[in-house]
């Protein structure tokens, strides 16, 4: 059975209006243990599962972000609410992003602001960024209705029985080389702070190995 052009447009669009993340004052007040932890995870974003028996995140998950020093560690087997931020912001990268460029761009943050004793902390950053959704989705419901007219604009020349399976293709292709451009400008912004950080890395052991050097020659210049 064929779907409507119009009808499948609306579908996607309908299910972008739905997309929602999860509310700081959604999150519980109270440290969890693992089970809890999982079980308010999948209730939470159960929207952005593709099928229903999907899991959103799993104890292996969870251990293992924490072994891979993604993760700051429990406090006696128990998750803050800076913990439950954490994994939100793993959630949504690792479906795109390999777990070393995740760490690139987490750990900075959460070496700084994670149980931070300063005003501003993670759930802080975890408002600000996530308020920008809503016109996010505005946006990104007018680029996918371009993209989607504009591929039923193509193989005007071939039979309708085949035309509708060739627009679908043009239409997946047309927002995979979008994910494709978008993933590439990412992984570029990951690997100028990478390097970035490893000059700064590099000038401080120089300028630390000029010091030790200096005082060997003055300890040298001493004894003669």
């Amino acid at each position: 059975m064929t779907i409507d052009a119009k009808d499948l447009l609306n579908s996607i669009l309908e299910s972008l209006s739905r997309i929602d993340y999860v509310k700081p004052e959604d999150l519980p007040n109270i440290d969890l243990y693992m089970d809890q932890v999982t079980t308010f995870m999948d209730s939470q974003l159960a929207v952005s599962k593709r099928h229903p028996e999907d899991k959103v995140l799993t104890k292996t998950m969870i251990n293992n972000y924490a072994k891979n020093n993604l993760l700051p560690p429990p406090v006696k087997k128990k998750y803050s609410k800076e913990h439950l931020l954490a994994l939100i912001f793993i959630y949504y990268f690792k479906n795109i992003l390999s777990i070393g460029d995740i760490q690139e761009i987490l750990n900075p943050i959460t070496d700084k602001y994670f149980a931070s004793d300063l005003n501003f902390n993670l759930e802080d950053i975890y408002s600000e960024v996530f308020r920008l959704e809503k016109s996010e989705v505005l946006s990104l419901q007018k680029d996918i209705t371009k993209k989607y007219n504009t591929s039923h604009q193509t193989f005007a020349d071939v039979s309708e029985e085949d035309r509708e399976d060739l627009q679908q293709f043009a239409f997946i292709c047309m927002l995979s080389f979008d994910v494709y451009v978008k993933k590439q400008l990412i992984e570029k912004l990951i690997d100028l702070k990478v390097a970035e950080r490893e000059k700064k890395e590099a000038e401080t052991d120089s300028k630390s190995k000029n010091k030790e050097s200096k005082k060997e020659k003055e300890k040298e210049s001493e004894k003669n």
